[in-house]
């Protein structure tokens, strides 16, 4: 007897299809045709106007515990997530404390997150001046990867890696066929750049000018040419960089970009000056750009969309004064990640099974999360029942995640989520995340 059969349309090799999901031991152990008998311990008959997703795959999380929990925390966190239809995430090596840049950091993580999380949870590196050269321990203790950044993090304990130290970190991570995920802007164009304080959002965007994000990407693909490095661009706002990338991988240089929900569905005409639950590093920007970005991501130059969900205290986003240079820079969308680019992409024209590839296969592939990301037998049995067509406003006080504070307040988003399994147990019926913490922590396979 099976544990568990789901009938309905069912999203699997990029299409959707009557089906019955069938899941044993936490897997899905066969997909049959619609209409097959199937003899389960519970079986389920989704709704007319729902269909069943791959859970998604969240590779771009900041989590913050322990050192900054007040910020967020890894059960505040993981709710949002299930809520969101998220079911696996891979939580980022900053803003904790410490930092997750050593064996006994992870660790350090790794105790504060057993037991709390909702969904299952993997944990990036990080490379920082003072972790180059013991970076294969780390990769030996099961992380996926490590996390670099080229100009200032915003928090002290984790420095940047000027352009020496990133070859250096390049070819260590090459030579056991690591992958390095990198934020990348230059500190010489953003040096140079005028300032950005006081409440004017325009003046923040050209603070943060898209040659910053073009000059550290291109510096970037060519020290991966010169070491064949795995590399990784994160939240990618500036179009003007899509050819370089478009070339590099054309070259044979193994890159990935991801973007993000708020670089897709916000453009900067439309922030407020003084809102700075905007704020966002690289910046949201304009119009014409965030088109550019969808086409990217409809041609295959962008591979995935992930949330970048970086919140932070509301006395740090500095709501009061309205003043972007001041203000922490983050935006806090886990929770509703699907739905926000869903509402986008069907205004596009857009299928929502192209939306399910970059936001479950696309960073399941990145990670190298296998059995992640679709609904195929041996897979683990991580499901989404969704609903397209329905619709809710965002009320903060609704969200999981810590702290009430995102740019989306009062919009009108389609999609419900209504019911999530994460190896087949449910962790949210009719859209309520269920207590107990049923997510595991995840080891990525050692080099």
């Amino acid at each position: 007897m099976a544990d568990l059969a789901i009938s309905g349309s069912v999203l699997r090799e990029g299409r959707f299809t009557d089906a019955v999901v069938v899941v044993a031991d936490g897997r899905v152990a066969a997909v049959e045709p619609a209409g097959t008998h199937v003899d389960a311990a519970e079986r389920v008959r989704l709704a007319d106007d729902a269909v069943l997703l791959p859970g998604l795959v969240d590779t771009h999380v900041h989590v913050n515990e322990p050192g900054r929990t007040e910020w967020e925390g890894f059960a505040t966190a993981t709710r949002a997530a299930a809520a969101g239809g998220v079911t696996t995430l891979l939580d980022m090596p900053l803003n904790s404390i410490p930092p997750t840049v050593d064996p006994d950091a992870l660790a350090v993580k790794r105790r504060a997150a057993d037991g709390q999380c909702h969904v299952d949870v993997g944990f990036w590196g990080g490379a920082v001046p003072s972790s180059l050269g013991r970076l294969r321990a780390l990769a030996e203790e099961g992380v996926f990867g490590f996390k670099c950044f080229l100009v200032d993090s915003g928090v002290p304990e984790f420095p940047p890696l000027d352009h020496d130290q990133l070859d250096r970190a390049l070819a260590e991570v090459a030579s056991f066929d690591g992958l390095m995920v990198v934020h990348a802007e230059d500190p010489g164009v953003l040096a140079d750049a005028p300032a950005g304080g006081g409440p004017s959002y325009a003046a923040f965007v050209g603070s943060r000018p898209h040659q910053a994000e073009d000059v550290a990407i291109s510096g970037l693909l060519d020290l991966a040419r010169t070491h064949g490095a795995r590399v990784h661009v994160l939240h990618l706002a500036s179009a003007s960089a899509l050819p370089l990338l478009a070339q590099a991988r054309a070259d044979g240089v193994r890159v990935s970009v991801e973007t993000c929900p708020h670089y897709l569905t916000v453009s900067a005409e439309e922030v407020p000056d003084g809102h700075t639950e905007f704020k966002c590093c690289p910046p949201i920007r304009d119009a014409a750009n965030r088109d550019a970005l969808w086409q990217a991501l409809v041609d295959g130059v962008i591979d995935c969309v992930v949330s970048d969900h970086s919140p932070s205290t509301v006395d740090l986003k500095r709501l009061d004064t309205g003043d972007f240079g001041q203000a922490w820079g983050g935006v806090a969308s886990l929770q509703l990640g699907l739905p926000l680019v869903w509402t986008a992409a069907r205004e596009r024209g857009i299928g929502l099974e192209r939306v399910v590839g970059w936001m479950a296969a696309g960073p399941a592939a990145l990670a190298g999360l296998a059995g992640k990301g679709a609904i195929e037998p041996g897979c683990d049995a991580d499901l989404v029942a969704f609903a397209p067509e329905a619709s809710f406003v965002v009320d903060p006080q609704r969200l999981h995640h810590r702290n009430p504070v995102t740019p989306y307040a009062g919009r009108r988003l389609s999609g419900v989520v209504r019911d999530v399994w994460l190896r087949g147990d449910r962790i949210v019926a009719d859209g309520a995340v269920t207590p107990e913490p049923l997510g595991r922590l995840l080891e990525k396979e050692r080099p």
